[in-house]
Parts: structure tokens; sequence; C-alpha cells
């Protein structure tokens, strides 16, 4: 069975308080009542007829309702999920105003042996955080991108702490 694939675009500002980035809360009745690891960098599965890259800007469209923004992408690597799957993210810098976000949708049986499909939002609402904010919120897995981005930057902000690279 071939690896999963997954791809994504973590956007980045400089404030007057200093780095953020930008991450969703992921959707549906498992995460809900979860905020801890519960937020994602906006990015999606792709097959072997799709770039990564280019992956990455159709996941951020589907996901948030809006255009990938235009910008100098700055590849952050992979990183392995617990699950197995390989995340590649590109950081863009660019603004966004979280209230134009229309999130995807995708459907599942809920409640669960019910037979009834419910439609949920992929990412339920997004958020501008500095990266130690971001760091406890998102899964465990795409911390590390937080660090490469923070690197990468010369030192903006504190770093997002120690995260695993798995989860």
């Amino acid at each position: 069975m071939p690896v999963k694939r997954s791809a994504g675009l973590l956007l980045y500002r400089t404030t007057d308080d200093g780095l953020e980035v930008l991450i969703g809360h992921m959707g549906g009745p498992f995460w809900e009542r979860r905020d801890v690891s519960a937020w994602s960098i906006p990015k999606g599965e792709y097959g072997p007829d799709e770039t990564a890259e280019a992956a990455a800007r159709r996941e951020f469209e589907e996901e948030l309702g809006l255009p990938a923004p235009d910008g100098e992408p700055v590849p952050l690597g992979e990183a392995r999920q617990s699950g197995g799957k390989i995340v590649t993210v590109w950081a863009v810098e660019a603004d966004l105003d979280p209230t134009m976000v229309v999130p995807g949708t995708f459907s599942m049986e809920w409640p669960r042996g019910s037979g009834t499909l419910q439609d949920f939002p992929e990412i339920d609402k997004v958020g501008w955080f500095t990266p130690e904010a971001a760091a406890p919120l998102l899964v465990a897995g795409q911390r590390v991108f937080l660090d490469r981005l923070v690197s990468h930057l010369g030192g903006q902000g504190d770093g997002a702490g120690p995260g695993p690279d798995e989860g």
C-alpha cells in the first residue's frame, strides 16, 4: 500500500506584535469540543498525478474557500505524521481576513451507525496566532513546521518550542 501524502500552505505575517501564522480548527463532531491538538495547517491529500505544491494551493482553496495567495513559497520540508502520512508544507507571507473564509465540507455518517449522512465543515474556524500560541493547538506532527518557519525567518518570535516530529 503506498504511503499517503498531504500538502499544505502555512500563511504568515508580521504585525506590531510580531510573527503570526494562520491555522484552522478541524471541523466535524470528533473535534468540536477539542482545542489542544485540534488545529491544522490548511492541507490535504494528493495523488501521483499532482505535484505537492499544486496540491497545497488546491487544498488551501478547497478548505478555506479562498484562492491561495500569491507570494514566494518557502519550502518547510516534510514531516511524517503518527499514522504514517507524509505532510509537505510551504510557507507564504500573506494577510487574510479570517471572516472571509468559506470552508469546504465533507460528509460522514453521524451519529455513527445511524445511516444518516451529515455535512460538516473541513475547518470550522481559522485564526492568526503567534508560533508560541499555535504550537499547542496544532496536531503534534505539524509543530515542526512552526520551528522551521521561525528558523527560516531568522528567529522572529521565540519559536514553537520542542514539538515532536510525530503526531
